[in-house]
C-alpha cells in the first residue's frame, strides 16, 4: 500500500498561492514566484501527461523523478479544479484525478473523463483512491483536501519545495489544523537553484 503525501511549492511564510487566486490568475497575486524555481536551472524535465517541460537543476530533477514516480492518482478540491479549469481534460501527471466537492458538473460525468467526483468526505475519497493507486502513492494537490486529510489523521508525508519569498497573504497550506501539535520527521533535504526540497513523515 502507497502512502497518502503532499506535494506543493510553499513560500517561507506558509501560502501556497497568492491573494485573489481566480480562473484568470491561477496562482494569486505574486504566486508566480513560488515557480520561479521551474526555469531556474539547465536541467530539461518534462511534466509527466503534458506538454509543459521545466529547466530545473540536476538535484531538483533527480528529487521529483523519483517521488512523482510514486504518484498512482492525485486527489483535488472542487475549487482547485475549477480555477485550472479541470486542467483541459488532462490533469498532471497523466493519471486520474479525484475530485471532492458537493456539486459534480454534469458534463464531466463521462466514461472516459479522467476526473471522478466524490461528494461524502476525505475518507471516501481516499478509499476510491485506494482502489485506483494500488501500491502507489495518493497525492493530495490542493489545500482544502490536505487539511482535511492532516484533521483527520491520514496524512503520512509532507514534501514541500520550498520557494525564497514571502508572500505576506493568499492560501495558506497549513491552516484549520486545530490546536492539537502535529509530529514531524524530517526524512529528506535537496537543495535546488531557487528551491529547497524537504520531506517529513508524520509521526502518528
Amino acid at each position: 500500500m502507497g502512502k497518502i503525501v503532499v506535494e506543493l511549492s510553499m513560500s517561507l511564510d506558509g501560502f501556497v498561492a497568492g491573494p485573489n487566486d481566480n480562473q484568470e490568475n491561477g496562482l494569486g497575486e505574486g504566486g508566480d514566484a513560488l515557480f520561479a524555481w521551474y526555469q531556474s536551472g539547465d536541467t530539461h524535465f518534462p511534466l509527466p501527461g503534458t506538454d509543459m517541460a521545466f529547466k530545473i537543476s540536476q538535484a531538483s530533477a533527480d528529487h521529483l523523478q523519483e517521488e512523482w514516480a510514486q504518484i498512482g492518482v492525485m486527489v483535488v478540491g472542487r475549487r482547485t479544479f475549477d480555477i485550472t479549469g479541470g486542467w483541459g481534460g488532462y490533469p498532471p501527471g497523466g493519471g486520474m484525478c479525484i475530485v471532492m466537492t458537493h456539486n459534480p458538473p454534469p458534463e464531466w460525468i463521462k466514461e472516459d473523463s479522467p476526473f471522478i467526483f466524490i461528494t461524502d468526505g476525505i475518507e471516501s475519497a481516499i478509499r476510491k483512491a485506494r482502489e485506483i493507486a494500488g501500491d502507489k502513492n495518493i497525492s493530495m494537490s490542493s489545500a482544502s483536501v490536505t487539511q482535511q486529510c492532516i484533521a483527520a489523521g491520514l496524512l503520512d508525508e509532507i514534501q514541500l519545495d520550498l520557494a525564497p519569498v514571502l508572500l505576506g497573504s493568499g492560501v495558506r497550506l497549513f491552516d484549520k489544523l486545530g490546536v492539537t501539535p502535529i509530529q514531524l520527521e524530517q526524512t529528506k533535504v535537496v537543495q535546488g537553484i531557487g528551491v529547497t526540497h524537504l520531506v517529513y513523515r508524520v509521526v502518528k
